[in-house]
């Protein structure tokens, strides 16, 4: 089930990162400014941020199966509608439709992986799962960059909006929410339930308001929430403009920055798994003490990053595997282990959906201030917005130092 979900999760990826390979030709074609390409940008970000409060409380109460698969051929087909668009706010509106569909994606995910792993294994179990979208980003920033080159911008929307689908039907034909679904009379089964329910036996809270009130009367969810919405305005700035940034300071084609670009996801894959592994452990299942050393040398990266990228091939590979290694070992914890350590009990997914819709207000505010910032001024200016956010991330992230799993 670890795997599987690994594959359902990270296919999202494949109809979210595409769009980093299509924005230098859309921009192109439309004479659209960066300001403009922000709010397109910004407008999944809102979206998602929406989607994640309100999905996360649903995940509770409604099967994960049909909210993952709903989430799945939604975003697919807003994909391909997306490349038919010919006008900005078309753009602004199918990509704020997509955001939503993607938001059904992460809660329901984090509800399986509750059901199925208890606290002590949960920092290498979602480090695990948190590699799938790693690798999925990595391909589709190569797979988008090549069929933008081929195709146009519309190619890295059309390709991988066509994988995303299998992953939807391989998610159909292979995920179980709970180990009963797998076999109830076998002891082993039995014995993974139990273990499962001492972490999250309560079952989800009578009513969606009660629910809420729950989540939001939890001070640790609403700091791991500001952690993460700084990280994520640094993050979506690396993801979303790092493709335009490479092509404005480097030169050479989409396809070629793409793959350079996919060191970053596979720098991620290394962080997640070594952020997992340290914390269960090392540290007793507490994350802020990692996460916050990866946050403050994801800000010491970023400062230099713009150097590093324009002296050449081989500076820009391994600056662009570090900055990936810091920012998803202190992500993937942010918003997966981290707040289903922390939520009360029986609210693994709505404490997790919280957490993800304050990272994504950030994400919001990341994309539409690089998009003035870099009109205004240039892409240096850009980067010392992102390594400030990082720097503060790491300073609220340090509040929560000696927090551990709730185990109540």
């Amino acid at each position: 089930m670890l795997w599987v979900l690994w594959i359902t999760y990270g296919s999202f990826y494949f109809c979210r990162t595409n769009i980093s390979a299509a924005i230098p030709g859309l921009g192109q074609e439309f004479d659209l400014s960066k300001s403009e390409i922000g709010l397109i940008l910004g407008a999944l970000k809102i979206a998602y941020a929406l989607g994640q409060l309100i999905n996360g409380q649903l995940a509770e109460r409604i099967s994960a199966r049909r909210l993952l698969a709903i989430g799945m051929f939604v975003s697919a087909a807003l994909n391909i509608v997306f490349g038919f668009g010919t006008a900005l706010y078309f753009f602004v509106f199918i990509w704020a439709c997509n955001g939503y569909a993607q938001a059904l994606g992460w809660p329901p995910s984090m509800r399986v992986a509750a059901n199925w792993f208890p606290s002590s294994k949960r920092g290498k179990a979602i480090g695990i799962i948190g590699t799938g979208y790693q690798v999925s980003a990595a391909a589709t920033f190569i797979i988008a960059g090549f069929s933008a080159d081929h195709f146009g911008w519309r190619g890295a929307m059309f390709l991988p909006a066509g994988l995303f689908f299998l992953g939807a039907v391989h998610m159909l034909f292979f995920l179980h929410e709970h180990p009963r679904e797998e076999d109830p009379e076998s002891p082993a089964v039995e014995k993974s339930v139990t273990v499962s329910a001492e972490v999250d036996a309560s079952p989800a809270r009578s009513t969606f308001m009660a629910n809420l009130t729950v989540t939001l009367s939890n001070p640790a969810l609403w700091l791991l929430g500001l952690s993460l919405g700084l990280l994520n305005a640094c993050r979506y700035g690396f993801l979303d403009w790092g493709i335009s940034h490479l092509l404005e300071t480097s030169g050479g084609s989409i396809g070629k920055a793409g793959v350079k670009y996919a060191l970053l996801p596979v720098g991620g894959i290394a962080g997640s798994l070594l952020v997992g592994w340290m914390t269960d452990r090392y540290f007793g299942g507490r994350r802020a003490p990692v996460i916050c050393v990866m946050l403050v040398l994801l800000g010491c990266l970023t400062l230099v990053y713009n150097e590093f990228v324009s002296a050449g091939l081989w500076y820009s590979m391994p600056i662009l595997f570090l900055v990936g290694f810091t920012v998803y070992g202190s992500q993937v914890h942010l918003v997966g282990s981290a707040p289903m350590d922390l939520a009360r009990k029986g609210t693994a997914a709505a404490g997790v959906g919280f957490v993800n819709c304050l990272g994504y207000v950030g994400a919001f505010s990341g994309d539409a201030v690089t998009g003035i910032l870099v009109d205004r001024f240039e892409w240096r200016v850009a980067l010392y917005f992102w390594a400030a956010c990082a720097f503060v991330s790491a300073g609220t992230t340090g509040l929560l130092w000696k927090t551990t799993a709730k185990t109540d």
